[in-house]
Protein backbone atom coordinates (compact mmCIF):
# COMPACT_ATOMS: atom_id res chain seq x y z
CA UNK A 1 0.00 0.00 0.00
CA UNK A 2 1.17 3.27 -0.76
CA UNK A 3 1.10 6.29 1.06
CA UNK A 4 2.90 9.64 1.77
CA UNK A 5 4.35 11.44 4.69
CA UNK A 6 4.96 14.88 3.35
CA UNK A 7 6.52 15.03 0.12
CA UNK A 8 7.99 11.56 0.24
CA UNK A 9 6.03 8.09 -0.49
CA UNK A 10 6.33 4.59 0.81
CA UNK A 11 5.42 1.66 -0.69
CA UNK A 12 4.69 -0.78 1.96
CA UNK A 13 7.71 -2.70 1.35
CA UNK A 14 9.32 -2.75 4.51
CA UNK A 15 7.94 -2.15 8.23
CA UNK A 16 8.80 1.75 8.91
CA UNK A 17 9.29 2.48 12.80
CA UNK A 18 8.48 5.97 13.97
CA UNK A 19 11.29 6.69 17.02
CA UNK A 20 9.78 9.06 19.11
CA UNK A 21 11.21 11.68 21.05
CA UNK A 22 9.26 13.43 23.76
CA UNK A 23 10.33 16.88 25.19
CA UNK A 24 8.20 16.47 28.15
CA UNK A 25 8.77 16.36 32.00
CA UNK A 26 5.79 13.39 32.61
CA UNK A 27 5.77 10.60 29.66
CA UNK A 28 5.66 7.70 30.96
CA UNK A 29 8.61 6.27 29.47
CA UNK A 30 11.17 8.78 29.08
CA UNK A 31 9.60 11.93 30.90
CA UNK A 32 12.35 14.49 31.75
CA UNK A 33 15.09 13.08 29.68
CA UNK A 34 14.93 15.28 26.86
CA UNK A 35 13.49 18.57 27.99
CA UNK A 36 17.14 20.23 26.83
CA UNK A 37 17.14 21.40 23.49
CA UNK A 38 20.33 19.66 22.80
CA UNK A 39 19.96 16.56 24.70
CA UNK A 40 16.61 16.79 22.21
CA UNK A 41 18.55 17.11 19.18
CA UNK A 42 21.25 14.49 19.65
CA UNK A 43 18.32 11.97 20.35
CA UNK A 44 16.71 12.62 17.00
CA UNK A 45 20.28 12.01 15.67
CA UNK A 46 20.60 8.82 17.66
CA UNK A 47 16.84 7.92 16.50
CA UNK A 48 17.89 8.66 12.84
CA UNK A 49 21.00 7.00 12.66
CA UNK A 50 19.88 3.72 14.63
CA UNK A 51 17.33 3.69 11.17
CA UNK A 52 14.24 5.45 12.00
CA UNK A 53 12.11 6.18 8.97
CA UNK A 54 10.44 9.32 10.56
CA UNK A 55 10.52 10.76 14.08
CA UNK A 56 7.80 11.73 16.03
CA UNK A 57 8.24 15.11 18.44
CA UNK A 58 5.61 15.33 21.02
CA UNK A 59 5.37 18.39 24.01
CA UNK A 60 2.23 16.80 25.71
CA UNK A 61 1.90 13.57 28.02
CA UNK A 62 -1.02 11.39 26.77
CA UNK A 63 -0.04 8.94 29.34
CA UNK A 64 -3.00 7.66 31.32
CA UNK A 65 -4.27 10.01 33.96
CA UNK A 66 -2.00 12.82 32.44
CA UNK A 67 -3.18 16.62 32.98
CA UNK A 68 -3.37 19.08 29.69
CA UNK A 69 -0.89 21.19 28.92
CA UNK A 70 -1.13 24.74 28.04
CA UNK A 71 -0.59 25.95 24.09
CA UNK A 72 2.62 28.31 24.76
CA UNK A 73 3.83 25.63 27.02
CA UNK A 74 3.73 23.07 24.19
CA UNK A 75 5.20 25.60 22.06
CA UNK A 76 8.26 25.96 23.57
CA UNK A 77 8.99 22.36 24.07
CA UNK A 78 8.05 21.45 20.85
CA UNK A 79 8.90 24.07 18.53
CA UNK A 80 12.98 24.67 19.12
CA UNK A 81 13.72 21.06 19.31
CA UNK A 82 11.11 21.08 16.17
CA UNK A 83 13.05 23.62 13.91
CA UNK A 84 16.71 22.11 15.02
CA UNK A 85 15.83 18.65 14.18
CA UNK A 86 14.75 19.75 10.70
CA UNK A 87 18.03 21.35 10.02
CA UNK A 88 20.22 18.05 10.87
CA UNK A 89 17.77 15.17 9.61
CA UNK A 90 16.71 13.89 6.53
CA UNK A 91 13.72 11.50 7.76
CA UNK A 92 10.45 12.96 7.90
CA UNK A 93 9.33 14.65 11.01
CA UNK A 94 5.76 13.92 12.91
CA UNK A 95 4.62 16.40 15.58
CA UNK A 96 2.42 14.43 17.91
CA UNK A 97 -0.17 17.04 18.78
CA UNK A 98 -3.99 17.77 19.18
CA UNK A 99 -3.28 21.64 19.06
CA UNK A 100 -3.86 23.20 15.65
CA UNK A 101 -1.20 26.59 16.64
CA UNK A 102 1.01 23.77 17.91
CA UNK A 103 0.89 21.96 14.45
CA UNK A 104 1.08 24.64 12.39
CA UNK A 105 4.01 26.07 14.05
CA UNK A 106 5.67 22.81 13.64
CA UNK A 107 5.02 22.51 10.24
CA UNK A 108 6.05 26.09 9.36
CA UNK A 109 9.63 24.83 11.71
CA UNK A 110 10.11 21.80 9.24
CA UNK A 111 7.47 18.71 10.51
CA UNK A 112 5.45 17.16 7.83
CA UNK A 113 3.10 15.02 9.42
CA UNK A 114 0.65 16.02 12.24
CA UNK A 115 0.28 12.63 14.65
CA UNK A 116 -3.52 13.59 16.22
CA UNK A 117 -4.77 11.36 19.01
CA UNK A 118 -7.83 12.96 19.00
CA UNK A 119 -7.72 12.14 14.85
CA UNK A 120 -8.75 16.10 14.27
CA UNK A 121 -11.34 15.96 16.40
CA UNK A 122 -10.20 18.13 19.74
CA UNK A 123 -9.69 21.48 17.58
CA UNK A 124 -11.68 22.50 15.03
CA UNK A 125 -8.95 24.40 12.98
CA UNK A 126 -6.75 21.09 13.01
CA UNK A 127 -8.25 19.51 9.87
CA UNK A 128 -8.01 22.77 8.10
CA UNK A 129 -4.16 23.15 9.50
CA UNK A 130 -3.47 20.17 7.83
CA UNK A 131 -4.95 20.20 4.59
CA UNK A 132 -4.03 23.79 3.77
CA UNK A 133 -0.35 22.56 4.54
CA UNK A 134 -0.31 19.69 2.65
CA UNK A 135 0.45 17.61 5.76
CA UNK A 136 0.33 13.93 6.36
CA UNK A 137 -2.32 13.37 8.97
CA UNK A 138 -2.35 10.36 11.77
CA UNK A 139 -5.96 9.61 12.63
CA UNK A 140 -6.01 7.68 16.26
CA UNK A 141 -8.78 6.51 17.91
CA UNK A 142 -9.08 6.91 21.85
CA UNK A 143 -11.81 6.83 23.77
CA UNK A 144 -12.73 9.82 26.38
CA UNK A 145 -9.18 11.91 26.91
CA UNK A 146 -6.13 11.08 28.69
CA UNK A 147 -7.03 12.55 31.89
CA UNK A 148 -9.96 9.72 32.41
CA UNK A 149 -9.40 7.49 29.22
CA UNK A 150 -8.85 4.43 31.40
CA UNK A 151 -11.84 5.42 34.45
CA UNK A 152 -14.14 2.86 32.83
CA UNK A 153 -13.73 1.93 28.77
CA UNK A 154 -16.05 -0.14 26.95
CA UNK A 155 -16.91 -1.13 23.99
CA UNK A 156 -20.11 -2.88 21.97
CA UNK A 157 -17.12 -5.10 19.74
CA UNK A 158 -13.86 -3.29 20.03
CA UNK A 159 -12.67 -3.87 16.47
CA UNK A 160 -15.53 -2.80 14.99
CA UNK A 161 -16.34 0.40 16.46
CA UNK A 162 -12.88 1.30 16.56
CA UNK A 163 -13.19 0.45 12.60
CA UNK A 164 -16.50 2.68 12.17
CA UNK A 165 -14.67 5.58 14.43
CA UNK A 166 -11.89 5.32 11.72
CA UNK A 167 -14.32 5.68 8.96
CA UNK A 168 -15.86 8.72 9.74
CA UNK A 169 -12.85 10.44 10.51
CA UNK A 170 -11.16 9.72 7.11
CA UNK A 171 -14.36 11.04 5.82
CA UNK A 172 -14.17 13.68 7.43
CA UNK A 173 -10.61 14.35 7.09
CA UNK A 174 -10.72 14.03 3.07
CA UNK A 175 -14.22 16.24 2.88
CA UNK A 176 -11.83 18.60 4.54
CA UNK A 177 -9.33 18.84 1.65
CA UNK A 178 -6.65 16.31 2.96
CA UNK A 179 -6.14 13.48 0.53
CA UNK A 180 -6.60 9.81 1.58
CA UNK A 181 -2.77 9.40 0.29
CA UNK A 182 -1.63 11.33 3.41
CA UNK A 183 -4.13 9.34 5.92
CA UNK A 184 -2.30 6.93 8.73
CA UNK A 185 -4.99 5.35 11.09
CA UNK A 186 -3.68 4.25 14.69
CA UNK A 187 -6.52 2.43 16.54
CA UNK A 188 -5.11 3.39 19.94
CA UNK A 189 -3.15 0.74 22.09
CA UNK A 190 -3.77 1.65 25.67
CA UNK A 191 -5.65 4.75 25.01
CA UNK A 192 -9.10 4.04 26.42
CA UNK A 193 -9.03 0.21 26.33
CA UNK A 194 -8.67 -2.80 29.36
CA UNK A 195 -5.62 -5.44 28.62
CA UNK A 196 -8.47 -7.60 26.73
CA UNK A 197 -9.43 -4.64 24.28
CA UNK A 198 -5.85 -4.19 23.49
CA UNK A 199 -5.27 -7.86 23.00
CA UNK A 200 -8.11 -8.06 20.65
CA UNK A 201 -7.02 -5.35 18.56
CA UNK A 202 -3.71 -6.18 18.30
CA UNK A 203 -4.77 -10.36 17.50
CA UNK A 204 -6.93 -8.51 14.76
CA UNK A 205 -4.69 -5.78 13.55
CA UNK A 206 -4.52 -6.85 10.14
CA UNK A 207 -8.38 -5.78 9.92
CA UNK A 208 -7.53 -2.03 9.80
CA UNK A 209 -6.22 -2.01 6.40
CA UNK A 210 -9.89 -2.56 5.65
CA UNK A 211 -10.25 1.67 5.89
CA UNK A 212 -7.74 1.96 3.32
CA UNK A 213 -5.48 3.31 4.81
CA UNK A 214 -1.65 2.12 6.17
CA UNK A 215 -1.65 1.16 9.72
CA UNK A 216 0.55 2.59 12.48
CA UNK A 217 0.54 0.70 15.72
CA UNK A 218 2.08 2.54 19.11
CA UNK A 219 2.38 -0.27 21.98
CA UNK A 220 6.15 0.51 23.19
CA UNK A 221 6.77 -0.45 26.77
CA UNK A 222 3.01 0.40 27.09
CA UNK A 223 1.44 -0.69 30.82
CA UNK A 224 -0.48 -3.52 28.79
CA UNK A 225 3.21 -5.21 29.06
CA UNK A 226 3.20 -4.80 32.52
CA UNK A 227 -0.05 -6.26 32.81
CA UNK A 228 0.85 -9.62 31.08
CA UNK A 229 4.85 -10.03 32.74
CA UNK A 230 5.00 -7.80 35.84
CA UNK A 231 8.08 -6.17 34.07
CA UNK A 232 8.12 -1.79 35.02
CA UNK A 233 8.75 0.27 32.22
CA UNK A 234 12.61 0.56 32.56
CA UNK A 235 12.48 -3.46 31.27
CA UNK A 236 9.71 -3.68 28.68
CA UNK A 237 11.86 -3.80 25.50
CA UNK A 238 11.65 -7.08 25.66
CA UNK A 239 7.85 -7.33 25.54
CA UNK A 240 8.18 -4.30 23.12
CA UNK A 241 9.59 -6.52 21.05
CA UNK A 242 7.11 -9.33 20.88
CA UNK A 243 4.82 -7.08 19.99
CA UNK A 244 6.78 -5.18 17.16
CA UNK A 245 7.26 -8.81 15.69
CA UNK A 246 3.63 -9.41 16.29
CA UNK A 247 2.58 -6.17 14.45
CA UNK A 248 4.99 -7.17 11.53
CA UNK A 249 3.86 -10.60 10.91
CA UNK A 250 0.15 -8.88 10.98
CA UNK A 251 1.27 -6.61 8.31
CA UNK A 252 1.26 -3.04 10.19
CA UNK A 253 2.89 -0.60 8.37
CA UNK A 254 4.66 2.03 11.05
CA UNK A 255 5.29 1.06 14.57
CA UNK A 256 6.17 3.80 16.66
CA UNK A 257 9.02 2.74 19.39
CA UNK A 258 11.25 3.73 21.70
CA UNK A 259 14.26 1.80 20.84
CA UNK A 260 14.77 1.94 17.26
CA UNK A 261 17.83 -0.09 16.91
CA UNK A 262 16.84 -2.94 18.67
CA UNK A 263 12.97 -3.09 16.89
CA UNK A 264 15.02 -2.67 13.52
CA UNK A 265 16.54 -6.23 13.89
CA UNK A 266 13.45 -7.51 15.25
CA UNK A 267 11.66 -5.85 12.56
CA UNK A 268 13.65 -7.77 10.10
CA UNK A 269 13.73 -10.88 11.22
CA UNK A 270 9.79 -10.90 11.36
CA UNK A 271 9.80 -9.49 7.58
CA UNK A 272 11.61 -11.99 6.38
CA UNK A 273 9.74 -14.86 8.23
CA UNK A 274 6.37 -12.98 7.01
CA UNK A 275 7.45 -13.08 3.83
Amino acid sequence: MEFQVGGRWFNGARPLLMGILNVTPDSFSDGGRFLDRERAVDQARKLAEDGADMLDIGGESSRPGAEPVGTEAELARVIPVVEAAARVLRIPISVDTTKAEVAERALDAGAVMVNDISALRFDARMVDVVASRGASVVLMHMQGAPRTMQVSPRYERVVEDILAFLREQIEFATGRGIPKGGIIVDPGIGFGKTLAHNLEILRNADRFHETGCPVMIGASRKKMIELLTGAPVEERDWGTAALTAWCVIKGVDIQRVHDVKAMRQVCGVAAALRD
